[in-house]
């Protein structure tokens, strides 16, 4: 059976990976990103970054030497960890979708203190930071050319 494009074992792999870039917390109350639901909707959102997706997931397996999915938890954390050294553009689209899937699920926005809501119409109060940060680009000479 396959999940979308993913192989059950791309998914298999890719699904313990999601849980060690994100773990469940009970301290927070909040799940992992391996969590059902949140799994389901990794799957669902990959779309264009299916791809990438299945290069990082080939990368990945290339540095455990077989399943990710079948290494022991100690060692699928050495490997994951060389993954986030090497895992270039493919595993950064990775990481993008894992992580726009995570913060939208309901019980992570509650336990962030957010109400599980679309942004808009009514948006989010966002306070205001320390503008003056930006002074350095403000000054830099423009990076295009005029027309």
């Amino acid at each position: 059976m396959t999940y979308g494009i993913l192989t059950d074992a791309e998914s298999r792999d890719l699904r313990l990976l999601a849980g060690i870039m994100i773990p469940a917390s009970s301290v927070h109350g909040v799940p992992g990103a391996d969590d059902a639901l949140i799994f389901a909707d990794i799957l669902k959102s990959l779309e264009r970054d299916t791809a990438d997706a299945q290069i990082a997931l080939k990368h990945l397996r290339e540095l455990s030497g077989g399943p990710f999915a079948e290494l022991a938890p100690e060692r699928r954390n050495e490997v994951a960890m060389r993954f986030r050294q090497e895992g270039g553009a493919p595993l950064f689209a990775l990481n993008r979708v894992v992580l726009l899937c995570y913060y939208r699920d309901d019980r992570v926005m509650r336990a962030l203190g957010q109400e599980p809501r679309s942004p808009f119409p009514q948006g989010h109060v966002v306070e205001q930071g320390d503008w003056s940060l930006l002074d350095p680009v403000r000054k830099r000479a423009p990076m295009w050319r005029r027309v």
